[in-house]
């Protein structure tokens, strides 16, 4: 099986900053100082990538399906251990989707495809961390009418 590289860096910047800069050259600061919030920590950066790995691939999944999706939004929210090193245990993704007739049947394989077969990051946190999914559909209203 192959394997493909990937390279990050993170550079101290001072007063308990960090850059990280991304394979393609994006860069992020990053704040350990917990109560300065000036920047995403670390494990604030973990949730955001688990939660927009999944929304990537369901989006992408419905879209194919032919879903009227009018907005879609992921909430994710994580447990941590009380001992060091404090790693999250469990996380929780919740999909939200508004639109029009949207199929459950479709969102739900859609969440399950994302969850067991494409999201990389959560593959990646699953040794060590439970992850459970719930999603909710929306009705959307009906566009306006022009003129009418």
């Amino acid at each position: 099986m192959a394997t493909i590289e990937y390279k990050a860096t993170v550079a101290y910047a001072g007063d308990e900053f960090f850059i990280g800069t991304t394979p393609n050259g994006y860069s992020q600061a990053i704040d350990v100082k917990g109560d300065r919030h000036s920047a995403p920590t670390p494990l604030e950066m973990l949730l955001v990538s688990v939660a927009s790995c999944t929304a990537a691939d369901v989006i992408s999944i419905l879209l194919k399906k032919r879903q009227d999706v009018t907005d879609y939004r992921v909430e994710i929210t994580g447990t941590r251990a009380d001992d060091h090193p404090r790693k999250f245990v469990t996380f929780h993704v919740h999909h939200i989707v508004h639109g029009r007739n949207v199929s459950d049947k479709a969102v739900a394989d859609a969440v399950e495809l994302s969850d067991t077969k494409y999201c990389s990051v959560a593959a990646t946190v699953r040794p060590t961390a439970t992850i459970t999914t719930s999603y909710k559909i929306i009705e959307s209203e009906p566009p306006e009418v022009a003129g009418g």
